[in-house]
């Protein structure tokens, strides 16, 4: 009787652990690590290894011999309390990704500005923050410049306040609680039971509205794009002199119809 040979394991496979699959083309090691990398970032303040294996629900020996590699590989840090964070080498990958975000955003945030006239930008939310990626500047003399890296709290400025109304309600209490709602101006919403009322408001309209409350004579409209990997928004600002009213309602359907195939675009790869 012919002895029948072992199947081949090609060559992608062959190092994933013998508990571990493939499955619709994700590798279950692989997305330990990142929810493991998630758990760390999702945390206000380093996280020790019972915790991470909790929240990421592993076994223990799992989540250990994960963050020893994440640990080698410069992706997590282990501080001397033995508690991880996120390690230096994410900052490299921060900065290509938040390089290649702009690339794809820039030419919808021209097309946005050349239709309202005003400034466009492609901000993201990040750690409780939001972060400007990408502007088109207006051509006007008088314009407003958001430099891309710029962090800003998320309260008191349309995209922020547009992001913040898709999450769920505790997440929002959670960034508040840990944020406060300083105000930046006398319009800035301080109270947050308010706050949480705006939102909501957002939220069934599809649109923000920045109303001074982070800059004095300055107006913003924003809405999110929708299905975004990282939680994104697009807006153009200007002086409220020339943010009429009428300005605002003729460019809600502009933002949401770019926004919309900045998405399309943004899950294809295309930098078109």
């Amino acid at each position: 009787m012919a002895t029948r040979k072992p199947k081949a394991v090609p060559d992608d496979v062959a190092g994933i652990d013998h508990v571990e699959r493939v499955d619709r083309g994700a590798v279950q090691s692989v997305n330990r690590a990142l929810d493991l990398l998630e758990a760390i970032a999702d945390a206000s303040s380093p996280r020790g290894l019972s915790q991470l294996a909790a929240t990421a629900a592993l076994p223990l020996p799992t989540a250990h011999r994960l963050m020893q590699t994440l640990v080698h590989r410069g992706y997590a840090r282990q501080e001397q309390s033995r508690h991880y964070t996120l390690g230096a080498k994410l900052i490299h990958l921060g900065d290509v990704a938040s390089r290649l975000l702009g690339a794809w955003a820039t030419p919808y945030l021209a097309e946005l500005r050349d239709f309202t006239g005003e400034s466009a930008n492609f901000a993201i939310l990040d750690d409780n923050e939001v972060v400007y990626v990408a502007q088109a500047g207006s051509r006007h003399q008088m314009r407003m410049f958001t430099e891309p890296g710029r962090r800003v709290l998320p309260h008191c400025t349309a995209v922020g306040k547009a992001l913040l109304a898709e999450l769920p309600t505790p997440e929002v209490q959670r960034i508040v609680s840990q944020n406060g709602l300083p105000p930046r101006t006398a319009r800035t919403i301080t109270d947050a039971d308010e706050f949480l009322i705006h939102l909501k408001t957002i939220h069934r309209q599809g649109y923000a509205i920045d109303e001074g409350e982070q800059e004095v004579g300055v107006r913003c409209l924003a809405v999110v794009v929708p299905n975004a990997t990282v939680p994104s928004a697009i807006s153009v600002s200007g002086p409220a002199a020339r943010m009429t009213a009428e300005h605002v309602e003729r460019s809600i359907p502009v933002l949401h119809e770019i926004a919309g195939r900045l998405s399309t675009s943004l899950a294809e790869g295309d930098t078109a």
